[in-house]
C-alpha cells in the first residue's frame, strides 16, 4: 500500500515535462512551494486524482468542483476538520486523505446508532489506512446536536444538507453546534441548492432549494460573519422547478428514464457556495 506522500510524489514525477537541456540560469530542479496555500493546491491535485477514489465519484468532478470548492473555503493540510452528514463519503475520499499527515478529519453522521451509513464510512477507515487511517467517524443527534469540545475544530464543512434541516425544523441548533465547535477564526464552509433570490421558503419543502439569504441569515444568527461567496458551483441551466425537486436532476433521476436526456443536458443543480467565520 502506497503511503499519501509517495502518491504525491508519484502524481508530481508523472506530471513533471521531459527535461532535455536546462537554460544555465535556471535550476536543474523545481523550487519547493513557498506559501501554504501553494503546498495545499499541490496535495489537492493529488488528492483528486486518486487511485482509492470511486470512478463514478471522480466522474461527479465536473459538477462539484473540489479543487475550487475547498480552495475558495480556505481548506489547508493542517486543519482540524468536520464534515457534518457526509452521505456516502464523496468528499471523504478527498479530505480524510489529505488530511491524513498533518490534520485531522471527523465525519460526523446525522443520527444515533450503526446505521448503514456509518458502517459503510467506517469500514472504508478500516480497509484503507493509508489513506483514511486517522479519520474518525461519529454520530450525532440533530436535535441536540454536540461536535466536540468548544473551540476545537477549524473547519466545519458541510455539502447540500441545510435543506433537510430546514424541513425538519432541525437547522438553528446545527448551526448554533457549528458555532460552538469552533475555535476562534475558524471557517464553516456551506453548499447547497440554490433557490432563486426572495422565494417563499414555504412554498420549497421537499424540493431540496433553499434562498441563499436564508441560509446567510441561519449562520449569522448563530453568531457567523458572511466572509465569502462563490459562484463555482452555479449552473444556469437549472430552472428549479422540477415534478421531484432537485432530486428530478442527476445523479438521482428521481423520474428514472423519464426525460433523462433532459435532465442530463442540465446537470446537476444550481448550487450556492458560502463561507462564513466565527468572529475572533
Amino acid at each position: 500500500m502506497k503511503t499519501l506522500a509517495a502518491v504525491f510524489a508519484a502524481c508530481a514525477l508523472a506530471a513533471a515535462p521531459q527535461v532535455f537541456a536546462q537554460p544555465e540560469d535556471q535550476p536543474a530542479t523545481a523550487v519547493p512551494p513557498t506559501s501554504a496555500g501553494q503546498f495545499t493546491t499541490g496535495q489537492l491535485d493529488a488528492v483528486i486524482a486518486g487511485s482509492w477514489r470511486s470512478p463514478a465519484n471522480k466522474a461527479r468532478d465536473v459538477y462539484r468542483h473540489p479543487k475550487e470548492t475547498l480552495t475558495f473555503f480556505g481548506l489547508r493540510p493542517d486543519m482540524k476538520v468536520i464534515e457534518i452528514a457526509p452521505g456516502g463519503g464523496w468528499y471523504t475520499e478527498i479530505l480524510a486523505p489529505l488530511l491524513h499527515d498533518n490534520g485531522y478529519y471527523t465525519a460526523a453522521v446525522i443520527g444515533q446508532g450503526e446505521g448503514k451509513e456509518i458502517s459503510s464510512l467506517k469500514a472504508r477507515v478500516a480497509n484503507d489506512p493509508a489513506h483514511f487511517g486517522k479519520a474518525q467517524v461519529e454520530s450525532i443527534d440533530e436535535k441536540a446536536p454536540k461536535l466536540g469540545a468548544p473551540g476545537s475544530a477549524d473547519m466545519v464543512l458541510t455539502f447540500r444538507n441545510v435543506h433537510n434541516w430546514t424541513d425538519d425544523g432541525t437547522a438553528p441548533a446545527m448551526f448554533k453546534a457549528f458555532f460552538d465547535v469552533l475555535a476562534p477564526g475558524g471557517v464553516l464552509g456551506v453548499e447547497d441548492h440554490r433557490a432563486a433570490d426572495g422565494t417563499d421558503l414555504a412554498k420549497l419543502k421537499d424540493s431540496g432549494y433553499l434562498p441563499t439569504a436564508y441560509v446567510v441569515k441561519l449562520a449569522t444568527d448563530a453568531g457567523f460573519k458572511l466572509a465569502g461567496s462563490s459562484e463555482v458551483n452555479a449552473n444556469p441551466k437549472d430552472t428549479k422547478d422540477y415534478p421531484k425537486g432537485v432530486w428530478t436532476l442527476p445523479p438521482t433521476y428521481a423520474l428514472k428514464d423519464q426525460d433523462r436526456a433532459r435532465y442530463q443536458a442540465i446537470g446537476e443543480s444550481d448550487r450556492m457556495t458560502l463561507r462564513f467565520v466565527k468572529p475572533r
